[in-house]
């Protein structure tokens, strides 16, 4: 982290392995602090209350419900909390879903353990994280045929460098530096592209652009 401050993380899964696992690899990276652990929805939610983490990692699949139930409900309690997804589970519903629930990512479980660890330092600083192999499905979710064209010409071209640069994967203050504007100035310029285009998520916004660019 630039900000040389660590980052705050809890582990949610109902696998008592998995959270082994995972407590193991990232306890050795000396800017990632483990600050809580929890197994079901309820205890997430109120772990993350408590903690206020930077940065939730968190499975789909609880027992005693959805995972992005929490993520809803840790998104709404904590706005400084970046959630990213950890799962086995490829849906085009539940990448969907994840994404409307406020997740700044959404990872397999097969990741590599370097990879996870940068998406974690990513998304910390206000990156959106997808997979590799679910972004074509992303693509496929907010694909809208002429609708989607025709709102994507709507886009001013400073509103397209915008977002050009937010595909990318940069922050918002990122973003500011390259293009030479406030970080309010550009917040600004997303805010209307939001509209625009129909969405309320960077990851929406950045998968629509990827397609139309893309699409001859």
């Amino acid at each position: 982290m630039s900000t040389g401050q660590p980052v705050n993380l809890v582990i949610v899964d109902d696998s008592e392995v998995v959270r082994t696992g995972l407590r193991a690899l990232l306890s050795a990276e000396s800017d990632i602090r483990i600050v809580g652990e929890a197994a079901s929805v309820a205890t997430a939610i109120q772990v993350c209350t408590a903690q206020r983490p930077r940065v939730v990692l968190l499975d789909i699949r609880l027992p005693d419900g959805s995972g992005l139930e929490a993520c809803r409900q840790i998104v709404q309690a904590t706005p400084e909390t970046h959630v990213l997804i950890l799962t086995s589970v490829i849906d085009d519903r539940l990448v969907e879903d994840a994404i409307r629930a406020g997740a700044q990512g959404y990872l397999l479980k097969e990741i590599d353990a370097r990879g996870l660890v940068t998406a974690i330092r990513d998304v910390a600083v206000g990156k959106s994280i997808l997979d590799p192999a679910i972004t074509a499905r992303v693509l496929q979710i907010v694909r809208s045929g002429g609708s989607a064209r025709d709102a994507f010409n709507t886009l001013s071209a400073q509103e397209k460098r915008v977002l050009a640069l937010i595909a990318e994967g940069c922050t918002n203050k990122e973003v500011a530096a390259r293009l030479s504007l406030s970080e309010k100035t550009v917040k600004n310029y997303l805010s209307t592209v939001f509209e625009k285009l129909h969405v309320s998520r960077r990851a929406e916004a950045a998968a629509l652009y990827a397609q139309q660019v893309r699409t001859p």
